[in-house]
């Protein structure tokens, strides 16, 4: 990654990676002035309690979905051994030192964000990027992350400098959003997840 460039880090199982997930990025690199979007697939989710498909799977699927030239897919968890976002996080600034990381999530995210391992670490280390998505903008808005870091938040129309804005900074902002989940995908049997046999 280039010195000194502003990269969003979308983190996720993305089982399977979607439209809406490649939305939401494409809405990032504008709304929050980024250089980049790197989508990490993680092995596996901490808080979900069943395997995703294998990650060569997901990381083909999302590599065949993308195609814009700054979104990035990375299996760098599996690669670093990290499980925990804030570990994940440690590691990447670690091996890029000049460069400025955003972490970014979608508000269903924030509204369970205080569940994630050493959330408040993330908060400290590095500014979050929030985009709305259907149906759980107040419940987000009103998520004890939100409380606690109510005064850490930028404005809205504040959003193009979150990328350079010393941590803890957050930003909310809405956007339009494509109705479409991994779960209702993976429920309508168009996914298989979990270990092959």
């Amino acid at each position: 990654m280039p010195r000194g460039a502003r990269v969003g880090l979308l983190g996720g199982s993305f089982d399977p990676p979607h439209a809406g997930h490649l939305h939401l990025s494409r809405e990032a690199l504008k709304r929050f002035d980024l250089d980049l979007v790197v989508w990490l697939v993680s092995p596996g989710n901490p808080l979900k309690p069943n395997p995703p498909a294998p990650l060569a799977d997901r990381m083909a699927a999302a590599r065949a979905l993308v195609d814009h030239p700054r979104i990035l897919i990375s299996n760098f968890e599996a690669r670093s051994g990290t499980r925990y976002t804030a570990q994940t996080l440690a590691a990447l600034q670690g091996q890029f030192r000049d460069v400025r990381f955003t972490w970014l999530m979608g508000a269903d995210n924030l509204a369970q964000f205080h569940r994630w391992e050493n959330w408040q670490d993330i908060l400290q280390t590095v500014p979050v990027g929030v985009l709305a998505r259907p149906g759980l903008r107040i419940a987000a808005r009103s998520s004890p992350t939100a409380r606690i870091y109510r005064s850490a938040r930028l404005p809205a129309k504040a959003s193009r400098t979150l990328g350079a804005a010393a941590a803890p900074a957050w930003c909310f902002v809405n956007i339009p959003m494509k109705a479409v989940s991994s779960s209702a995908i993976r429920a309508a049997g168009h996914w298989a997840t979990g270990s092959k046999t």
